[in-house]
């Protein structure tokens, strides 16, 4: 069984059965029914769809076909369980005769409608990974690290949520997009890698929709997962981008979202995913953290700055320009941020380390510590206290 060939047609086969007048949540039921049947029947090992074979040697010439009519057998099994006796049998009369698969491809729907405003972030990431992705809830789960059945609960009531919207509704792509970079962020944990998922995803849109921010996130994730290689060192440990053995990024990803980037911005439609994407190009394309072009990431954090408004950005912004010109212009500028920021102080901590005012920020960096959000980037704070205390005594 194929595992990427199902889930690549997930959203295409569930997309039909809603504009064959399926309830969404009853169709997004019947796809995982057909899935799982799907992974019963047809043969383990990525053999080409032409020549697939059910395990009782039936040929499957379209596997997207048989997906449409096995799931749409499944509703009609579960509508005949639960509705009257005339619809019963005008959904059997609508029954379509099996065929290859329509040429529509309400992909693009479906990212709209399981980002819906009305659906909470995590509920609209739960629901896209599911319906977009084909992932189980199970796996869904274990990537969270959350009970199966509390992730069961958060998909059953967003789809309860977004049954009642209309399919072919126009929605907003800068909501998916945000959707897909919280899938992005999560990483990998369980036996999904989110990471890789998001990228799938991002490209799956990107092949249904022309637009300058879809390519920009799709650009910003690969130049990020380029470097996810030199991120930690053999023991886990977090590795500051400018300690990073550079020849462990992945130089093919680096080239394809620059290139990727480079089309994007060339029809000067800026969104806030090609500022980013710009950014982490210049880190990406620096032969040594020396020779990273510091005031253009000033100049990309400016725009960013305008185009979101956002006090994360102004943090970030402060370190590239203590980067660029020097630490004191770098506390300056953080000194005009709301000190409650998250990182404000391990940024805080490190500008002062550059300054030369060793014990000032071995303290920021034990208190950045106690803030941090995740145990690794407290251990990585805790040894920068230690090693600035080890230095001051010395």
């Amino acid at each position: 069984m194929n595992e990427a060939l199902l889930r690549s047609l997930t959203p295409s086969v569930l997309g039909i059965l809603v504009r064959r007048g399926a309830d969404f949540a009853a169709a997004e039921d019947a796809v995982q029914d057909a899935l799982v049947e799907a992974v019963r029947v047809w043969p383990a090992g990525p053999s080409p769809s032409s020549r697939l074979r059910s395990s009782r040697g039936d040929p499957i010439r379209d596997p997207k076909a048989w997906l449409i009519t096995a799931a749409w057998r499944k509703f009609l099994d579960a509508t005949r369980a639960d509705t009257a006796r005339r619809r019963r049998e005008d959904l059997a009369d609508e029954e379509p005769v099996p065929g290859p698969a329509p040429a529509v491809d309400d992909t693009l729907q479906l990212y709209f409608l399981c980002a819906h405003p009305s659906l909470t972030p995590s509920s609209a990431v739960a629901l896209t990974l599911r319906a977009v992705g084909g992932l189980t809830t199970r796996q869904i789960a274990q990537a969270y690290l959350v009970p199966e059945a509390t992730m069961a609960q958060r998909i059953s009531r967003a789809k309860r949520t977004v049954s009642g919207v209309r399919f072919d509704r126009p929605g907003d792509v800068a909501t998916v997009l945000r959707v897909l970079y919280l899938v992005f962020n999560e990483g990998y944990s369980g036996d999904v890698d989110l990471s890789a998922e998001a990228i799938r995803l991002t490209r799956q849109l990107a092949a249904v929709i022309d637009h300058p921010e879809v390519s920009g996130l799709l650009a910003l994730m690969l130049l990020h997962h380029a470097r996810r290689a030199g991120r930690t060192a053999p023991d886990g440990s977090l590795v500051p981008l400018a300690e990073q053995d550079r020849s462990r990024w992945d130089t093919a990803l680096i080239a394809e979202g620059i290139g990727i980037l480079q089309a994007a911005l060339a029809r000067d439609r800026l969104g806030e995913f090609q500022a980013q994407a710009a950014i982490a190009a210049l880190h990406a394309d620096a032969p040594t953290a020396g020779e990273t072009d510091w005031p253009q990431i000033v100049e990309w954090y400016d725009e960013l700055a305008r185009l979101t408004d956002n006090p994360v950005v102004r943090l970030n912004r402060a370190v590239a320009i203590g980067e660029a010109d020097g630490p004191r212009a770098g506390l300056a500028a953080l000194a005009a941020l709301d000190d409650s920021l998250p990182r404000h102080t391990a940024v805080a901590a490190y500008l002062h380390e550059r300054d030369g005012d060793l014990s000032t920020a071995a303290r920021l960096y034990a208190e950045a510590a106690r803030k941090a959000p995740s145990l690794p980037e407290r251990d990585h704070l805790t040894r920068q206290a230690a090693r600035l205390n080890t230095r001051h005594r010395h």
